[in-house]
């Protein structure tokens, strides 16, 4: 066992973001084994699911002439149009079928305001609303937290910065994530880790 003090958390395992999924990210099936047998090493174990409505705000589909993975401004900053993905009690967003959920302690459902898409485990893309994760972390005892899962890029990358930023210690497990790499976005957010603190394992 890993010590009681540090906590998974396994990032938007979902089939949306797995092959044949309306936000593949290349390989993402490819985690799921290892990770089912990296969990049970871990006294707290979180895992996440990005939980949209239809008709979410950071929809290219909502935005008329706006092609996926095109930019657009919201309230709190820039934000990339995706695809339809994710959407409340769809198949696509539950859990790959082979992920072993059974000893998650609790699940963070994430992006389910209309209005704001949100990435991190931790807040939404405004940085300021809380999904109450952190709290749940502290009063466990938590002081280290290890990510793996979907993507690298988005979802893994704020997380990471939002946990480091908030005091806990990080890393990411390069070799359970991958990454939508969308212009230079994995370089980028790699940078960005490193630069909190996170560190890759």
């Amino acid at each position: 066992m890993r010590p009681v003090t540090e906590a998974i958390l396994v990032i938007d395992v979902q089939n949306d973001f797995c092959p044949g999924g309306a936000l593949a990210v290349a390989g993402g099936n490819e985690i799921v084994a290892p990770i089912n047998a990296m969990v049970p090493q871990f006294a707290v174990r979180v895992f996440t699911q990005d939980w949209h409505p239809a008709g979410h705000s950071s929809f290219a589909s909502q935005h008329e002439g706006a092609a996926p993975y095109s930019m657009t401004e919201m309230a709190y900053g820039p934000q990339v149009l995706w695809p339809d993905h994710c959407i409340i009690g769809s198949e696509g967003a539950g859990f790959h079928s082979q992920l072993d959920t059974r000893g998650a302690d609790v699940i963070i459902r994430k992006g389910f305001r209309r209005e704001i898409d949100s990435y991190s485990a931790f807040f939404e893309n405004d940085q300021t609303t809380p999904t109450g994760l952190a709290g749940y972390l502290r009063t466990r005892g938590i002081e280290s937290v290890i990510l793996v899962g979907l993507a690298t890029d988005y979802c893994v990358n704020f997380s990471a910065v939002d946990a480091a930023r908030l005091g806990f210690q990080v890393t990411v497990v390069e070799s359970l994530c991958r990454a939508i790499d969308l212009d230079g976005s994995l370089s980028a957010a790699k940078d960005g880790m490193a630069a909190a603190g996170v560190r890759f394992a």
